[in-house]
Formats: C-alpha cells, structure tokens, sequence
C-alpha cells in the first residue's frame, strides 16, 4: 500500500473545488490550504472569501492567503508545513522556484486544457472562442515558467457545439478532479512527457474591450464569444439605441437577397432578433437590458412590441 502524503493544497475560484474535494475524500491529508486573499465584491463591496477558503474552513483546514509567495518569511511559513506534495488549481499566483522546491515530490497543477494547447489564465474561454472541438485536462509538473511542465496525464473532452464558458467549465473541473483522484496515490511514479514547446498557444485573460460585439466578424465567431463569455463577460452591443448583454445567440447562413448593412436588424420577432454580420446572420436568443435580468427575447418584445419587425 502506497503511504499517506502530506499535501497542501493552492487553489482559489469554483473550478478547484472539486479537486480539494477528491483530496479530502483520499486517504491523504491536507495539511494547508493556501488561496488569494479575500476580494471586495458585490454592490456593498464587501470582503469576500473564494470558494476554496470556505471549504477549507468547513473541514477546519489551516488556511494562507499571503499577496504573494516571494517573501522569505512566507516561503518559511511554508517550509515549515514539511509538505511531500503540493497541488495546485487554479490558484492565481505565481509560485517562485523557492517553492517549488519545498515538497518533497514538487508541486502538480491540474490545468484546463490539452498542454501546450492554451497556456495561460483563461484556456477554457479560449478554446470556445477558437471554435475548438476538443479540450481536456492537464496534470502537469510544475515549471517555473508558465504552464510550461511535463505532462503526467491528460483527459480529453469534446466541446459541444451549445457548450458555454460556464457549462465547460463544470465539465472540465469534475474531470479535472477525477482524474487527479485517479493518480495522487502513485503521482510521484507516473511518467512524465515534456511538452512540445513549438505547438504552444497562449490563453491571455479576458477583458472588457473583447466584449463589445463587432458587427463586421462572422457570425460564428460572435457567436462562440457569446458562449465563451457567458457567464465570466458578458458581451455588449449597441441596439435599438440601447447597450445590450448578450446571454445566448445563434449564427445563421445569410439570405440570398440579403442587400441590408452590417449591423442592420432585419427581423425581430419573438424567437429571435436577427443581426447582419460581416458574414452570416446572428440571431439573438436572450438579452438583459442595463440593470435588469437576463431574459428571453420573447420577453424583451414583449416588453417592446414596437420593435417588432
């Protein structure tokens, strides 16, 4: 029988809570959850704790959550939990190679994707936005450079051509946790494949100018950034004289008499507002309106007969 490891566990959003699930549930012990500090969030921006420190806190778990791990004196704080491994989700800081080199069996990352494919902060997003058919999960050894390890093990996952960021997201995080519930047992022995540094892509983060919907792009490809958004970003554009959240869409081939200007609304009915793109037709399914709800376009012409057309 394989001996018990010493874990301590670095994660921080929801995508990592299944992961400290599978290690809470193994016979190893964690010893230490380390997760970002709490964020101000919220209308009332209150200080708000990440889904890792709750769980961690319901199990009576010892939980850090310094700025960063460069400091001398958080590195000996982390030495001094005499770690074998560390596990790594998710976390959102960098670790520097003085801890890297703490656990006695270095330090793994589940990380969603199919290494090298999507390096970075947001590979799920991007690989919707990329009109991937395929993902997956990573454990990886941890580099000092990003995402850059060897592969200990993948786990593939077809992308769904309804997938959102959101549904992708759960798909991948339970896959994650599995297969790293599969593994930990005999981590330190399975064999590691460096990564083919040429096939590389990058997953920068997300922000709010790639959220404007552009008109002049194929339909298809506002449409995979309405799912690949949702519900991370919701992307924005301008209709009826008013900024619109896009929730849900569906890219449409363009009629044969189509003669309307990019960014024209040519139809809009209660199944759906459809838009004229660089290419194609994307038809809107589900809208929210400045301080209101998401809701279904039904609603909104409800709400709006006069748009009708």
């Amino acid at each position: 029988m394989k001996p018990e490891k010493r874990i301590i566990f670095a994660g921080t959003p929801a995508f990592a809570v299944p992961s400290l699930l599978a290690l809470l549930n193994s016979k190893h012990s964690v010893c230490a959850v380390y997760t970002q500090p709490d964020r101000k969030s919220g209308r009332g921006r209150k200080l708000k704790a990440s889904p890792i420190k709750l769980l961690a806190l319901e199990h009576n778990i010892d939980v850090y959550q310094p700025v960063n791990l460069k400091e001398a004196e958080t590195q000996a704080e982390l030495e001094a939990l005499k770690p074998d491994l560390m596990i790594v989700v998710a976390y959102g800081l960098i670790l520097p190679k003085a801890v890297l080199d703490i656990p006695r069996l270095g330090c793994v990352n589940v990380h969603a994707s199919l290494l090298p494919r999507w390096r970075g902060a947001a590979p799920i997003q991007r690989a919707l936005l990329a009109g991937d058919t395929l993902t997956g999960v990573t454990l990886m050894q941890m580099y000092e450079s990003l995402d850059t390890g060897a592969i200990l093990k993948v786990e593939n996952c077809t992308i769904l051509p309804d997938d959102t960021g959101q549904t992708l997201h759960d798909r991948l995080a339970t896959m994650g946790s599995q297969l790293l519930a599969d593994n930990i047992d005999d981590i330190e022995n399975v064999p590691a494949i460096v990564q083919e540094n040429s096939q590389a892509t990058y997953a920068k983060k997300l922000n709010k100018v790639e959220a404007q919907l552009d008109w002049q792009q194929p339909a298809i490809v506002l449409e995979r950034k309405v799912r690949a958004f949702n519900p991370m970003l919701i992307v924005k554009a301008k209709l009826f004289n008013k900024t619109l959240g896009i929730w849900a869409a569906q890219a449409l081939p363009s009629p044969t008499t189509l003669n309307s200007e990019i960014g024209t609304v040519i139809r809009c009915q209660r199944d759906g507002i459809d838009v004229v793109t660089g290419e194609g037709i994307l038809r809107l399914l589900k809208v929210q309106r400045a301080g209101g709800k998401p809701i279904m376009v039904g609603d909104f012409i409800n709400a709006h007969p006069e748009y009708l057309k």
